[in-house]
């Protein structure tokens, strides 16, 4: 069983070349066929103009003239042909060999030198032609055809070019193919090679990309994967440090307030008891975030959709943050027509909302504003966030939609990835643009496959 790709490729080619060349081969047969049946026309053609002229000499002298038949045996034989003239009795009256002894040396010479023919060493049997003048028998026409040393130097060379064709071009053809295969799977070992790598947990292999073919844009598919895979182990890591780190602050707390208690050493008070709860809290915050994301993964498959009014819903949830923009200097800004409904998980779409302006809130300053802008056009509905607080580094922005990614202390870095996974589940996307030091601006759209425009 051939389990070499290389191989099967080499095969292919291979197969490839001598079907081509197989091609070639009876194409030259046909057309040495086709030659020769158009050179057997040709010598027909010139049996019946020799027939004919014979005839016509015939009858202007009323017999055989031996010197003028001995002309037209000569022009016979420039045209290839080796005659023998018999008369009604079956003597030879004239022959080839005979026309030919009877010219001055200077004129043989010129005639076996023009008529190119190798007379001598043709073997081949007469053909008889029967002579009529008005109906009566005049004598018979026997008529060698001779084969011309130019035609055998025709055959002989176009054998000689298929044989050099055979070995040149075949040669080239096995050598090309060989280097041809061995090229394309080169690649696609080292991506076998590369994904090997990767399966036994070296996550920094990567490949040679050269080219801009399929297999390249493969190969820079690859190393994007290689790379995600690399910054979701990286962020898994984190995630489980954070997530030690976060549960044992308050659990080290709560644990040593708790056996102050049981010494003795700390009081049973309020103020004690308060401290352990919002320890508790801590903790609950920390699963709730891990448990929002597993629901916003599976939201997809839990969404309650229904008709929402824009502009109303979203006034409302400003209302609710209005008091938190007020208290820290913000100013916020709601643009929404009247009338633009969408079909949408109030639930789902409540927490993207909030999730978007908490990130705003944070991220802007005292004297600074926040607009939240809806708006739609020919492929769907918008609905930007926008502020002018410090906005995001351009080292992160291509990771802040990932799990866990944190650009500050703080929090898991689950929020904005939560918030990705509840647009997607709309079917739409989200995107961000940001310049460090001059804000942020997140745009959710929503296609109309799934929005519904009833205004």
């Amino acid at each position: 069983m051939l389990k070499s790709l290389w191989l099967k490729f080499l095969i292919l080619l291979l197969s490839v070349m001598l079907i081509s060349l197989t091609a070639a081969f009876f194409l030259r047969e046909l057309m040495i066929k086709d030659y020769r049946q158009y050179l057997e026309g040709e010598m027909e053609d010139r049996v019946y103009w020799i027939t004919a002229n014979l005839e016509g000499t015939f009858e202007k002298y009323s017999k055989w003239n031996k010197d003028v038949i001995a002309e037209d045996a000569i022009r016979a034989l420039l045209m290839g042909l080796e005659i023998q003239i018999r008369d009604v009795n079956g003597t030879v009256v004239m022959d080839t060999e005979k026309a030919i002894s009877q010219l001055t040396p200077l004129m043989k010479k010129r005639v076996m030198a023009i008529s190119d023919f190798k007379q001598l060493e043709n073997n081949d049997t007469f053909h008889l032609y029967p002579l009529f003048l008005s109906g009566d028998e005049i004598g018979s026409l026997e008529i060698k055809f001779l084969r011309p040393e130019k035609e055998e130097v025709f055959i002989e060379r176009s054998n000689r070019f298929l044989l050099i064709s055979l070995f040149t071009l075949g040669g080239v053809a096995f050598l090309l193919s060989f280097l041809f295969s061995r090229s394309l799977t080169k690649p696609l070992k080292s991506l076998t090679s590369a994904a090997q790598g990767i399966s036994d947990g070296n996550l920094k292999k990567r490949v040679k990309i050269s080219g801009n073919d399929e297999i390249s844009k493969l190969s820079e598919t690859f190393n994007m994967m290689a790379q995600t895979l690399e910054t979701q182990e990286s962020l898994r890591k984190k995630l489980t440090s954070n997530i030690a780190h976060e549960l044992r602050t308050p659990l080290s707390a709560m644990r040593g307030e708790i056996e102050g208690m049981m010494d003795g050493l700390i009081p049973a008070t309020k103020d004690q008891l308060q401290s352990l709860y919002e320890e508790t809290g801590r903790l609950k915050n920390i699963l709730e975030g891990i448990e929002e994301l597993s629901q916003a993964e599976a939201s997809p498959l839990l969404l309650n959709r229904q008709p929402i009014k824009l502009k109303l819903f979203l006034k409302d949830i400003g209302e609710r943050f209005t008091k938190l923009f007020q208290d820290k200097g913000i100013v916020t800004y709601f643009n929404c027509d009247d009338e633009l409904k969408i079909d949408a998980d109030p639930d789902r779409l409540s927490q993207i909302v909030i999730n978007l302006l908490s990130n705003a809130l944070k991220a802007t300053e005292k004297g600074g504003s926040v607009r939240v802008r809806a708006y739609k056009d020919k492929t769907g509905v918008f609905l930007e966030v926008a502020d002018n607080g410090r906005g995001i580094e351009e080292k992160d922005l291509p990771f802040i939609f990932e799990r866990f990614y944190r650009r500050e202390e703080g929090g898991l870095g689950l929020g904005l990835t939560i918030v990705k996974e509840l647009v997607e589940a709309h079917g739409g996307k989200i995107e961000v643009k940001s310049e460090y030091g001059k804000g942020s601006v997140f745009t959710v759209f929503t296609p109309y496959r799934n929005i519904h425009n009833f205004s």
